[in-house]
């Protein structure tokens, strides 16, 4: 990467943020996260990447909001990310910024490369190709701009969604919802690649029975699950986990092979099917929930 500095805005008054389904009339103790399918890149960004859109979506979680729409059409609130995770990546803490990044970084304990080391903070330097995003140093102001424009604003309407469902029942599953290289699924394949995985951070992030469930429900049909592998979790499960306040969370996360053509960025023939079951298998936790709180 060059040391030149890339001075560039972003007009924000052009950007939706987020998108959200079904958050009115809550029917079940769930909320639906999608941070990472979002797919509109701002202008300003595209213009001083060094990499094309299609090299930026290898990061992105294609699909993943629709896939699980049904299940909010039933009665979940979800939210989606509109903007990228290149861009800004809503499941990492603020904090986690890589100073090598920027021209102008402050020397402040405020920043913590615990995640940077790997390009993978809550602004990326490379995609999943290890391929470096920019040809040149951030300001650090515009770091800034992002998190206070698109970050606080969507963790502001997410946590405003989870304490109006533990209002109403007094508990609230959230389920952060992701996709997953079938690169990474294909080499953990000592049966069959890897279809889901349930992540509850080891155990700790919900009740034993509550990941049983959805885990039951999305192995039917042949499908291959795991808990915790290849992830266990990140900042939205951790973050939001409240076990004494009954908010508890789970990550999902689904191979895009098994909907999706990953170098067409294309739903594939099995998409419908994938999508169904995924909602079919969130609404049935839904009802489990329900009874569990009686």
């Amino acid at each position: 990467m060059s040391e030149k500095s890339l001075d560039f805005k972003i007009d924000y008054s052009k950007l939706k943020i987020y998108d959200e389904f079904n958050t009115k009339d809550i029917k079940f103790p769930v909320v639906l996260s999608s941070p990472h399918a979002g797919s509109v890149f701002p202008k300003e960004f595209l213009d001083n990447s060094v990499l094309t859109e299609q090299e930026l979506k290898t990061s992105e979680d294609s699909f993943v909001t629709d896939i699980v729409k049904k299940a909010s059409d039933a009665g979940i609130p979800l939210i989606s990310l509109n903007i990228p995770r290149t861009f800004i990546d809503v499941n990492r803490d603020k904090i986690e910024l890589d100073e090598t990044m920027f021209y102008n970084a402050p020397k402040s304990s405020d920043i913590n490369s615990r995640r940077c080391r790997v390009g993978l903070g809550v602004l990326h330097r490379v995609v999943y190709q290890n391929k470096n995003i920019y040809d040149g140093l951030l300001n650090y102001e515009e770091a800034m701009d992002r998190i206070k424009n698109i970050y606080e604003p969507y963790h502001k309407r997410l946590k405003q969604l989870v304490d109006k469902c533990v209002r109403k029942f007094g508990i609230c599953l959230l389920v952060d919802c992701h996709s997953m290289p079938s690169m990474i699924c294909n080499i953990m394949n000592e049966i069959k690649p890897l279809d889901f995985c349930v992540c509850n951070l080891f155990g700790e992030s919900c009740p034993e029975e509550v990941s049983a469930k959805i885990y039951e429900e999305l192995q039917k049909n042949n499908h291959r699950v795991e808990y915790n592998r290849p992830y266990a979790g990140a900042f939205i499960t951790f973050n939001y986990c409240q076990p004494r306040k009954k908010i508890y969370t789970l990550q999902l996360e689904i191979n895009r092979s098994i909907y999706m053509d990953e170098k067409s960025y294309q739903k594939n023939k099995h998409f419908q099917y994938v999508a169904d079951h995924v909602s079919d298998s969130l609404v049935s936790l839904s009802h489990f929930l329900l009874d569990l709180k009686k």
